[in-house]
């Protein structure tokens, strides 16, 4: 059994792919790279499996997550600092 949940684009090249399957004879929930490429098309070594009987604390995990704990920061740009001493001059150490 396999049943793919959802994508989630990453760059051109490519996606993260959720899916529940059965590997080795376990049910689980697979989270896994999969590339488009002149090379190679298909999942690639990068991943995680969670199997079913985990799955419960793995929700209860990721429901845990606020919108505001992934909230992205804004970071303020910074102001070159004034240097006192001649540029030419290098640094004792």
């Amino acid at each position: 059994m396999e049943k793919d949940i959802g994508r989630i684009t990453k760059n051109d090249r490519s996606d993260i792919v959720i899916r529940l399957d059965d590997f080795g004879g376990q049910r689980g929930l697979t989270i896994r790279e999969f590339v488009t490429s002149e090379r190679y098309t298909g999942f690639t070594k990068a991943g995680v499996r969670i199997p079913a009987t985990d799955f419960p604390k793995f929700k209860e995990m990721i429901n845990s997550i606020s919108k505001d704990d992934i909230k992205p920061t804004q970071v303020a740009p910074q102001e070159p600092e004034e240097s006192e001493s001649d540029e030419s001059e290098l640094p004792d150490y």
